[in-house]
This record gives C-alpha cells, sequence and structure tokens, in this order.
C-alpha cells in the first residue's frame, strides 16, 4: 500500500469521530399522564427526646465554735482551748449544747433529674388535578 494512502485513511477516520463527537444530538421527552384525579397521603412522625439534668450544689461556711445551755457556767470564754463548764447550781436541771465546725464545705446536695419527651405529627396531604 502506497504511503499517501494510509495516511488518509487514519486523517479520514479522524475526522468521522471528531464529526460522531461534535454533532448535537436531541433530547425527546415522553409526554407523562397522571394515573390519578385525587388523593391523600398520610405521614406520622414520632421522636423521642431524652434530657438528663444533673445539678450539684455546695454550700459553704465560715468557722463556728458556740454554746448555750441553762444552768452552766464556763472557765473561760469557748474560743479558749481548755474550757470547761460546770453545773452553776446542782438542785436545779441544766442543759449544755456545743457546736464546733471548721471553716470550708457545710453541705452538698446532689440533683440527677431525667426527662423524656414523646412527640407525634400527624399529616394529611390531599391532592387533586
Amino acid at each position: 500500500m502506497p504511503y499517501g494512502k494510509k495516511t488518509n485513511t487514519k486523517s479520514m477516520k479522524k475526522l468521522i469521530l471528531l464529526l460522531a463527537l461534535c454533532a448535537p444530538s436531541i433530547a425527546r421527552a415522553n409526554v407523562v399522564t397522571p394515573a390519578f384525579t385525587t388523593g391523600s397521603m398520610n405521614s406520622t412522625t414520632t421522636t423521642t427526646q431524652t434530657i438528663v439534668e444533673t445539678e450539684q450544689v455546695q454550700v459553704y461556711g465560715a468557722a463556728v465554735n458556740t454554746w448555750s445551755g441553762t444552768n452552766i457556767t464556763p472557765s473561760a470564754d469557748i474560743t479558749t482551748s481548755g474550757t470547761t463548764f460546770s453545773v452553776t447550781n446542782a438542785a436545779n436541771p441544766w442543759s449544755l449544747e456545743t457546736t464546733t465546725r471548721a471553716a470550708g464545705l457545710v453541705e452538698q446536695r446532689d440533683y440527677t433529674r431525667n426527662y423524656t419527651i414523646n412527640s407525634t405529627t400527624t399529616s394529611l396531604s390531599v391532592f387533586s388535578q
């Protein structure tokens, strides 16, 4: 085969391929006719939400050193180390209450609350042609 003919065939094949790729193609749509005239649709959505709430309360207080009583006599100020209490009149009834507390955390309360929220939404869609 002569050299020139082989080159022409290759060039022709390339040209045909290029024309086929660049040629516009036609898109056609089919006509759709609905098969219904009226209708409805129900939809129900159910959700559950869980909330866990945690609360911590801490109460702090100062140092406390107190006493109260009836028919009692202290040997010194209560804040003094080694203070003693004695009954004033042994023939009468007596009572004594002392409170000693260091400064710091006095009380702690921890709360945990759980909430569960359920909700349901129902929808009705009605359509016609």
